[in-house]
């Protein structure tokens, strides 16, 4: 029995209309409702969260009106700023950055006050900016999107520095989004030498830019010894068909050459030859870090202890979004029964008022991206009053059927 008749829902009649289904209008909503969820991560949007303290990770925006990219003042805000004290302004979208303290209102902000939050320190010295927060991305240093780009090239975000790059400026070839979790980018490679350690086990290693040859070499540590790596860093065939180590049971004690001596699991192990371009870890291969007590002090004299934790990584915080509502399945559920309760003609209108109202939006909203506006109340009642003036101008499409 298919979903639709799992539900009610008359599958043969709703078949007969072109286009979509309101079964499938119903579930784009809620996965579109998802996806919200996951980028907001549950953040409330009508609270600063400054009183939270450096937020372990949060969405993010950065106000060019109030802090142009040649002012030299970066700052971020965090989403109940930018909806109440920056409404009317050009904000570029961070995503989600890690650790930081919404900065609306304090000493960067000199002409505009949080609305929210009235006492705030001047600055945070804690938070950390890059490039993002002018609105340039890449080694590129170009914004996103770029308008002067002919190429649709994904953008992908280093789990280190927490900046987005091309694919094709990070040297090597891209393995597909359901092969690997996390990136680290050729700058953050080149600065931190000890990741060298972990290469072994990457997704995807390019061989050559020319061959763009690739390897899957996702192995265990362990298999890591020294006599199975060469001087060039590359893997002997008995390393080749190891077993991959993204299904494999994560092994939380040091298995290197001499951990009995050390418990270090780099021990033993030869830092290898990197090739020009970023590297893409599977799922969880942070937790194959070694923890012992000198490779923490590193990661921390480096600045990414937080590699360690495990609530740091954007899946994480994306889940934890998804699941902040659990009624929203029971709602998408009492939606589909009331569906079910319509006739043939009632469902075929309300598809076409859909379809309507959709082309319609889309094409409202695409004015406010053009021209990086923010969308506000008074917009959106603006252009719902607009709607329904035009649909009390046309005839409705029962009255179309029996015209002769």
């Amino acid at each position: 029995m298919s979903e639709e008749e799992e539900n009610g829902v008359d599958k043969t009649d709703e078949e007969e209309e072109k286009g979509i289904t309101m079964v499938d209008v119903l579930n784009e909503e809620e996965e579109r409702e998802l996806d919200a969820a996951a980028v907001l991560g549950g953040t409330d949007d009508s609270s600063c969260t400054y009183d939270m303290g450096y937020v372990k990770r949060q969405p993010l925006y950065a106000c060019v009106t109030c802090c142009p990219p040649d002012s030299g003042r970066l700052a971020g805000i965090c989403l109940g700023c930018s909806y109440h004290c920056h409404e009317d302004h050009e904000l570029v979208e961070l995503y989600t950055k890690r650790h930081f303290r919404c900065d609306c209102g304090n000493s960067k902000f000199p002409n505009n006050s949080c609305k929210l939050l009235k006492e705030k320190l001047p600055e945070n010295p804690e938070n950390e900016y890059n490039q993002n927060f002018k609105g340039a991305y890449c080694t590129c240093h170009r914004p996103y999107p770029d308008p002067e780009d002919p190429l649709d090239d994904e953008m992908i975000q280093c789990c280190i520095c927490e900046d987005w790059y091309h694919g094709r400026h990070q040297g090597g070839q891209v393995p597909s989004g359901e092969d690997y979790a996390e990136m680290v980018c050729q700058d953050c490679l080149k600065k931190h030498q000890i990741l060298a350690h972990y290469f072994g086990l990457a997704v995807t290693v390019v061989k050559s830019e020319e061959t763009k040859e690739s390897l899957n070499v996702s192995v265990e540590l362990e298999n890591l010894q020294k006599e199975n790596i060469t001087n060039n860093g590359q893997m002997q065939p008995e390393e080749k068909e190891a077993k991959s180590s993204n299904d494999a049971d994560v092994k939380s004690e040091c298995k290197g050459n001499n951990s009995s001596k050390t418990g270090c699991k780099l021990e033993g192990l030869i830092k290898q030859n990197l090739p020009e371009g970023a590297i893409f870890f599977p799922e969880n291969w942070r937790q194959q870090l070694c923890t012992c007590d000198n490779c923490k002090n590193k990661y921390k004299d480096e600045g990414f202890i937080f590699l360690l934790d495990e609530e740091d990584t954007v899946s994480s915080y994306e889940e934890r979004g998804k699941t902040q509502d659990p009624s929203r399945k029971a709602s998408t559920q009492r939606e589909l029964e009331a569906l079910s309760s319509l006739d043939r003609v009632t469902r075929t209108e309300m598809v076409h008022e859909y379809n309507t109202l959709s082309s319609s939006l889309r094409d409202y909203l695409r004015k406010f991206a053009e021209n990086k506006k923010v969308v506000r109340d008074e917009d959106i009642k603006e252009f719902f009053s607009q709607l329904v003036a035009n649909k009390k101008q046309r005839p409705s499409p029962r009255v179309q059927q029996f015209c002769k």
